[in-house]
């Protein structure tokens, strides 16, 4: 029972004390995706600065063009602002994002099937930052005096046999260094199935660099 003049629970009163229901604090980011569904320009330019580096990073090492990356990655926030009111929040504007380009990427690719193979003087993979594909050579052979630009060059080769969604896990996973849990929710897929990618993936990759590890 409630004590009338100072408004408090008495000490030893089993009655709990009246609250409102607190609301979830909104984040930073939805606040400026709500502010972007109103048409503020500024907002949705900080959404865009805030990702679009790693946007373009992902789409380049699936493209090995910096030019179709470019493209393709400014298309995906075009599409994501004119699709802007569709989005509930149910993952986070980072993760809803990475999906759109992640799936115009590869329907870019599938169109490209058809074209003249490109020319590995475009790559630019950087493969002393990746640490798990490095050691997958490195560990493997002696031959550790051969620069990295061979290196990196042999891996790109490789890369590019891989399927567009074995190559997409590993680029998520080995050299933007999301987790499984993330690169399922923009693969759209369960957890297990990204792990089987991957493990796949790099099966293929020691595969296709079986001539360079021996």
């Amino acid at each position: 029972m409630t004590d009338p003049a100072s408004g408090k629970v008495p000490e030893g009163s089993n009655e709990p004390a009246e609250s409102s229901p607190a609301k979830p604090p909104i984040t930073e980011e939805m606040e400026l995706v709500n502010r972007a569904r109103e048409g503020d320009m500024a907002a949705y330019d900080d959404l865009v600065r805030r990702y679009q580096e790693r946007i373009y990073a992902t789409v380049y090492h699936m493209t090995s063009n910096h030019e179709d990356a470019n493209d393709l990655a400014q298309e995906s926030f075009i599409k994501a602002y004119q699709a802007l009111k569709s989005f509930k929040g149910g993952s986070s504007f980072y993760t809803w994002i990475y999906r759109i380009a992640v799936n115009k990427t590869i329907n870019f690719l599938k169109q490209r099937k058809n074209r003249a193979q490109m020319s590995l003087n475009d790559l630019d993979f950087n493969a002393e930052h990746d640490p798990d594909l490095v050691a997958l050579i490195s560990d493997k052979t002696p031959r550790r005096d051969i620069g990295l630009s061979e290196l990196q060059e042999k891996l790109n080769a490789a890369l590019l046999k891989l399927s567009e969604h074995h190559r997409l896990v590993v680029t998520l996973h080995d050299v933007q260094g999301l987790s499984h849990e993330e690169i399922a929710k923009i693969m759209d897929c369960n957890i297990g199935t990204v792990r089987s990618r991957l493990f796949y993936a790099r099966q293929q990759l020691q595969a296709y660099l079986s001539d360079y590890l021996k």
